[in-house]
């Protein structure tokens, strides 16, 4: 209702008398409004320096690494194991360690030639089950936990460098670097290896034995693989791909320029009023022996030499020696 429309007693009272009775009049319905805007929660705490093709490449390496080791280990524990992939995330180094199981051993690992590290870590269930099995026992029941005396720490230093060296042949492939053992222990200063905000790639591996599953942890600060992410994500591949179709789109196109062939017998400097004074019966000396023959140039290119001849009714040469290759 506008200000100039405005009502009268009676019609006061009568809207009076129908709200009294529920009888008010219907007003307008408002017309729907605009649905708002969904918010996506962003995580500004969660780094994302690994690109999606670093992150597929990786994951397809330790793919490979988990067939190898299974042959491996399988071969040597006498017992059928199972190592798969479950999943790859970035974190800082520090959110990257809290996602690690408790009692889990921490493996540092040299890479070279960059001269940085990894971690890799496995739960001491795994240990203590492959353990019993290099020495006889049964799978059947998983192991109880226990101090591990001088036998065990050697057995277990023999199996994870088995681990490390298939590890290392997969990122020999991927990336031209290898890996090694620094010190295996049950828990370590990782200040070491990465500061705490470093943004880390956490690959997540399940093992399981006779249905007993534990789990691995391969952290890979970005410092560790930075100076061959170029290579890591396959750029530098798709770089020379595309130097070598481009020589070759350029070399069909000169293919086709053509260019003027000369065969020139010799050349000599004269001054102009011994050109002026030349004649029927005038001798030159050009300098070179007849038996050097010819020079072939492309425009002003010296190419070869060639000994002047005939081939049927025309005049040509044949190349007797090249002066220079271009490639």
């Amino acid at each position: 209702m506008s200000g100039g429309d405005r009502l009268s007693a009676e019609e006061v009272a009568k809207l009076v008398e129908a709200a009294k009775q529920g009888q008010l009049p219907e007003q307008p319905t408002a017309p729907p409004s605009r649905r708002g805007h969904r918010l996506r929660t962003v995580d500004f705490s969660r780094p994302t320096k690994f690109t999606s093709d670093h992150q597929r490449r990786i994951e397809r390496a330790i793919d490979t690494f988990c067939q190898t080791s299974v042959t491996r280990l399988s071969t040597e524990l006498r017992t059928a194991i199972e190592l798969e992939t479950l999943n790859t995330t970035q974190a800082t180094w520090s959110g990257a360690q809290s996602q690690l199981p408790a009692g889990s051993l921490w493996v540092t690992l040299d890479v070279q030639p960059l001269g940085t590290r990894m971690l890799f870590t496995i739960e001491q269930s795994f240990i203590l089950m492959c353990l019993d099995c290099l020495l006889g026992g049964s799978p059947d029941k998983p192991p109880r936990e226990r101090r591990f005396s001088e036998i065990d720490t050697m057995l277990t230093q023999r199996l994870i460098e088995s681990m490390v060296h298939q590890m290392s042949l997969v990122w020999q492939d991927l990336a031209g670097i290898t890996l090694s053992i620094v010190e295996i222990e049950t828990y370590n200063d990782a200040s070491q290896i990465a500061a705490v905000s470093e943004p880390t790639l956490v690959v997540m591996i399940e093992s399981r034995v006779n249905k007993h599953s534990a789990s691995m942890a391969l952290l890979i600060p970005w410092l560790a693989i930075d100076p061959v992410t170029d290579l890591l994500s396959g750029k530098e591949t798709r770089e020379a791909e595309a130097d070598l179709a481009g020589a070759s789109e350029i070399g069909r196109a000169v293919a086709g320029v053509p260019v003027t062939l000369r065969a020139e017998v010799a050349a000599v400097e004269m001054p102009i009023d011994e050109i002026l004074a030349l004649g029927p019966g005038s001798m030159i000396k050009l300098g070179v022996q007849a038996d050097q023959g010819v020079t072939l140039f492309a425009e002003n290119v010296k190419l070869a030499r060639a000994q002047p001849g005939a081939n049927g009714p025309r005049r040509a040469i044949q190349v007797s020696g090249t002066e220079r290759r271009y490639g």
